[in-house]
């Protein structure tokens, strides 16, 4: 299958000029590619250019990447990879927590970058689920279609990746899922990133949505084992 085909279009954000420049000429080949040396020009490019994918520099001159990661992700379904030239365990959770569906640290090869790349391209069929009805959990509202969420008629201001999960487990109440199957299920069985970004946004899901984050009592762990949903109703509309 030509990947030109499917039109894809990519931005890569990072101040140095010699990376940035690396990459667009390297993936250039397969996709549309732009790219940005700052945040400022890096979120006027997005409006612009509608990407399913953003390469993230974590380190910007005049924004971070954290607050740029976010801010995409509330206008639209883009695939976040950032770069990153710390490695060290809190870094990692912190960019895992801003909504990053996977990381690279530097330095890379080339070769890398393309297999994360059309890995997390293949993730975009995962962006709209299949099941189209509405899902309602007494206080909690699950729309598919809008891709909304709401506790107690309060919207609840979610991720893609976020949303992707509570959709999927609530499509499942009271099933168990290792962090491997929600891996598999959710970031398709080729993603080569990181198992602990289930834990991490499982954390922000809670955060977001239990009254008590640290005692849930809609997504459940599993000791040993992953997460579960358990709602205290169920019914589909």
């Amino acid at each position: 299958m030509d990947v030109m085909n499917n039109n894809h279009k990519i931005l890569v954000v990072d101040d140095d000029y010699s990376i940035c420049n690396l990459i667009c000429r390297f993936l250039g080949r397969k996709y549309q590619v732009e790219s940005a040396l700052d945040g400022k020009t890096a979120i006027n490019l997005f409006a612009e250019l509608n990407p399913a994918l953003v390469i993230l520099d974590w380190n910007l001159p005049d924004a971070s990447g954290y607050q740029i990661c976010q801010d995409m992700q509330s206008r639209t379904n883009v695939l976040v990879m950032i770069l990153t030239s710390r490695n060290d365990e809190a870094d990692k959770i912190k960019i895992l927590a801003a909504g990053a569906d996977d990381f690279m640290t530097k330095p890379f090869s080339l070769a890398e970058v393309e297999v994360r790349v059309e890995a997390l391209l293949r993730r975009i069929r995962y962006l709209h689920p299949h099941q189209s009805h509405r899902l309602v959990f007494k206080q909690l509202a699950i729309n598919p279609e809008g891709r909304e969420v709401t506790v107690n008629d309060i919207p609840i201001a979610l991720t893609a990746l976020e949303f992707n999960i509570l959709h999927f487990l609530a499509s499942h109440p009271g099933q168990a899922w290792s962090r491997t199957q929600l891996i598999q299920k959710i970031w398709g069985c080729e993603y080569v990133g990181d198992g602990r970004v289930v834990d991490v946004h499982i954390g922000q899901l809670r955060k977001k949505m239990e009254i008590d984050p640290s005692l849930p009592k809609l997504i459940k762990t599993v000791r040993g084992y992953g997460y579960k949903f358990d709602p205290p109703g169920n019914n589909k509309i």
